[in-house]
């Protein structure tokens, strides 16, 4: 086999070679219409006597600038930059803490930054997912993707209902061209072609012209690369449709539900409630459980000292108020699941236990208050306990923190120095007057505008009782509980959003890694009366490994072709 210039003649006797060119770029072909485009332009300007000043442009209508408009919206590259814009507008939901995930996180915050964190409200940066300016960029990509991708889809499957493109006049062009001469007629060749391109979309083109017999075969093969585009860009849309579904026939809700306490699946029982538009109270599913046991290890030594290791809790749960009782082990990525709604672990915190007795002894207040933790390091928390009824006209109020495993700074300041408990103390500071709870306020505050300052408690462990100044009663530190920070979660458009994300990985699969081509053959008579068979072939992709396959497909062709009864007729040519 040998290469050289395309126009040489090739092969004598009984023997074929292949002759293999590259052909010139495709750019150059354009040259001749932009020459006469410039012509036109000149002549334009000479017929003128120059360039005219007063040429006064249309001014579009409200439908013409409607139309650009949806003509710039639509495209790809707007999509693009609604896409990127729609990644940048999620950094501070991942970064900030959310609303929709954890209340009691966002509190916390506000508590830390109390300067910055309003302003960071006021653009909606705690609610980045429902806010009106995520939702305004989130409907923009829905349809700049479906005036994209529908006409695209449409056009694709047109393509793939079309014949290959018929063999060009002139093969030598192709970025890759090899020529050979054989005994076999064209009919032959053809044959013996549509064989070799087995597995590619071929048609086949004969005719007699100026007493030469030619036959060719177009083929195509790599389809697959535009199905995957589009089946990416309407996943992508599916996606869109089912977070949409999700949103209006979905709800979500947080809680803290204290270690042996339970809850009841309705719009009560939660600390945060987000219902989707076609969602009502009564279309929350009947499910009810009880948190009996808590358990949260922690890593001992090493760096990574004082991080959580693992949190599980045991759940009783009926599925409605009939039913009969089951039980699941609830772990941070094993929700339990009832009829469509999942119930997720989010994390844990503490609830230390008080009672509060009045000044004639008589208990007012007892039970476990949730806390508020600092950080995850040491779980150092804060917390209120509010006592309204004290059977006089005063009322209680306590501002308390609470430390799980108490030691001393060097500084000699009480500090928690790891985030189990294994030395629980708390330290309350006591007030006495008006709580002010005939308005709205947060549990996790203390109004003391219209109270009196009574003092500061001792260090108090477990079973420690602190007696008030002026006979005002007593409060007793019983111990603790965990309590459970979790999430409500209904989404009947989860599964459709999972099948539309794996179609996408698919799509994306199919458009990296399957390689359309197209490949022609054409035999025609020779003046020698030798058959003149050439092979070229196009990429629309790298073209280094299509020269390979090309190249196998002239030689194959070529040796079966040496097999093949040589005629003289032109036998299997159609007119």
């Amino acid at each position: 086999m040998t290469t050289g210039d395309p126009g040489e003649t090739e092969g004598s006797g009984g023997g074929e070679t292949i002759s293999q060119a590259d052909g010139p770029e495709g750019a150059q072909y354009a040259e001749p219409a932009a020459e006469s485009q410039e012509t036109a332009r000149s002549a334009s300007a000479g017929d003128s006597g120059g360039a005219r000043d007063d040429v006064t442009l249309p001014r579009l209508s409200a439908l013409g600038w409607a139309r650009w408009a949806w003509r710039i919206l639509t495209s790809m590259r707007t999509a693009l930059i609604l896409l990127f814009l729609l990644a940048i507008g999620a950094i501070p939901g991942s970064v900030l803490p959310q609303r929709g995930v954890s209340v009691d996180q966002v509190t916390n915050y506000f508590l830390d930054h109390p300067d910055i964190a309003p302003w960071l409200d006021r653009f909606y940066l705690f609610d980045v997912y429902t806010s009106p300016w995520y939702a305004a960029i989130y409907l923009l990509l829905f349809v700049s993707l479906t005036g994209c991708v529908l006409p695209r889809a449409m056009a694709h499957y047109r393509a793939t209902r079309a014949r290959p493109p018929k063999a060009p006049r002139n093969l030598d062009r192709m970025p890759y061209c090899a020529r050979f001469t054989t005994d076999a007629a064209p009919g032959t060749v053809v044959e013996h072609a549509r064989s070799v391109l087995k597995g590619y979309r071929t048609e086949t083109d004969t005719s007699t012209g100026g007493g030469t017999a030619t036959a060719s075969v177009a083929a195509e093969k790599g389809y697959l690369r535009e199905t995957g585009n589009v089946v990416f860009h309407l996943a992508l849309l599916a996606i869109l449709l089912a977070v949409a579904a999700g949103s209006f026939y979905g709800y979500r809700g947080n809680m803290l539900v204290v270690e042996g306490t339970g809850f009841a699946n309705g719009v009560p029982s939660y600390d945060a409630y987000y219902p989707g538009t076609a969602v009502d109270a009564g279309d929350l599913q009947p499910f009810s459980f009880t948190v009996d046991d808590f358990t949260a290890t922690f890593i001992e030594g090493g760096k990574l000292a004082g991080q959580a290791d693992s949190y599980s809790a045991d759940l009783t749960y009926k599925e409605a108020p009939d039913a009969p009782e089951k039980h699941h082990k609830l772990e941070v990525n094993e929700p339990l699941s009832v009829d469509g709604a999942q119930v997720y672990l989010l994390g844990h915190g503490y609830a230390p236990e008080f009672e509060v007795t009045n000044a004639d002894g008589d208990v007012v207040f007892d039970q476990a208050v949730p806390f508020l933790y600092r950080d995850t390091f040491t779980f150092t928390s804060d917390g209120v306990i509010k006592v309204p009824d004290t059977g006089d006209d005063d009322q209680l109020g306590f501002s308390a923190v609470f430390y799980p495993s108490a030691a001393k700074s060097a500084d000699g300041d009480l500090v928690s120095d790891f985030p189990d408990t294994r030395d629980p103390v708390v330290t309350l500071q006591g007030y006495k007057g008006d709580l002010g709870m005939r308005s709205p306020q947060s549990v996790y505050q203390l109004y003391t505008e219209k109270m009196d300052e009574i003092g500061a408690s001792p260090e108090m462990r477990p079973g420690d009782t602190w007696n008030l100044p002026d006979g005002a009663g007593s409060i007793t530190f019983k111990g603790y509980r965990d309590y459970l920070s979790m999430q409500v979660n209904s989404d009947p458009a989860r599964l459709p959003a999972l099948l539309a994300a794996a179609a996408a990985v698919l799509g994306l699969l199919a458009t990296l890694f399957v390689r359309p081509r197209r490949a022609w053959v054409r035999a025609r008579r020779g003046d020698d009366g030798r058959t003149v068979v050439e092979v070229a072939g196009l990429s629309k992709t790298d073209a280094a490994w299509a020269t390979t396959e090309f190249h196998r497909i002239a030689r194959t062709l070529r040796d079966r072709l040496r097999n093949a009864p040589a005629t003289t007729d032109d036998a299997g040519m159609k007119e």
